[in-house]
């Protein structure tokens, strides 16, 4: 999905939603991130973007206490909840403007967030915030077409013409989309880089498909009553077709280590 300057701050509207239909990751990354990055008692992990926690407790079981940078204020303050009597501080702020001492993380990662942050800032702050021999770890979900039923995703894509003209379906992400992702931190002196790619399928009834999309920031800016209907008629297709969409999933996860 493209960024739209300004959007960022769209999920702080959805909370429960995000929490309920926003996907998680699976067990084989986080031990692909543990076997590179050790956690234990005494382990210090900054997670930026942390939405409504996704990716958080897997660190936290891990034994690593973590600080949250997260801009939204309503998603701040549903993490605190969630996670109330665990070693998690959230900070409500902006990662641009967030003053924290440098080398003083074993891990830092971003799921889904780090795009919303320049580049260049954001690879040479994570940089600075790490110990040495730390670990920076992005890693996002990126959904692509129902293969089971094209037939439904053609009349959901023309949908899509009619009421959000100009949006275009994302590609399959690829292995040579993660490589050159993952590779963007050599610039800014990170060694040892790899990546990972792993896949499952989702499926939705309709119900549950548009629901999902009303946590998308790009849907969250249509006018409701437009993103009213193009949900019923979304729901309608669906229904038409059997009743449920699959997506299928790309996970791509990028790990780089600070000398």
């Amino acid at each position: 999905m493209p960024v739209v300057k300004g959007l960022e701050t769209a999920f702080n509207t959805v909370c429960a939603a995000y929490d309920r239909w926003r996907p998680g990751y699976p067990p084989e990354l986080y031990a692909d991130i543990f076997a590179c990055c050790p956690l234990g008692a005494g382990s210090s992990a900054l997670e930026i973007g942390i939405g409504t926690g996704q990716a958080t407790a897997p660190i936290l079981d891990a034994g690593a206490a973590v600080t949250a940078v997260e801009l939204g204020d309503r998603l701040s303050a549903f993490v605190r909840e969630k996670f109330a009597g665990r070693d998690l501080r959230v900070i409500n702020a902006r990662f641009e403007e967030t003053s924290l001492p440098g080398g003083s993380f074993d891990l830092i990662y971003a799921t889904s967030a780090f795009h919303w942050i320049p580049e260049e800032f954001g690879y040479r702050e994570v940089f600075r915030l790490l110990k040495s021999g730390g670990v920076f770890a992005r890693f996002a979900n990126h959904p692509y077409r129902d293969r089971e039923h094209p037939g439904l995703w053609e009349a959901i894509q023309e949908l899509y013409a009619c009421y959000m003209p100009g949006s275009r379906a994302a590609d399959e992400y690829t292995e040579k989309a993660a490589r050159s992702r993952a590779e963007t931190a050599g610039k800014y002196g990170f060694a040892d880089i790899s990546w990972r790619l792993y896949r499952r399928t989702r499926r939705f009834t309709g119900e549950e498909y548009t629901a999902l999309l009303g946590t998308y920031s790009d849907h969250l800016a249509l006018e409701e009553g437009k993103r009213r209907e193009f949900f019923a008629a979304i729901r309608r297709v669906i229904e038409q077709a059997g009743g449920q969409i699959a997506i299928c999933d790309t996970v791509d996860l990028a790990l780089a280590r600070k000398p």
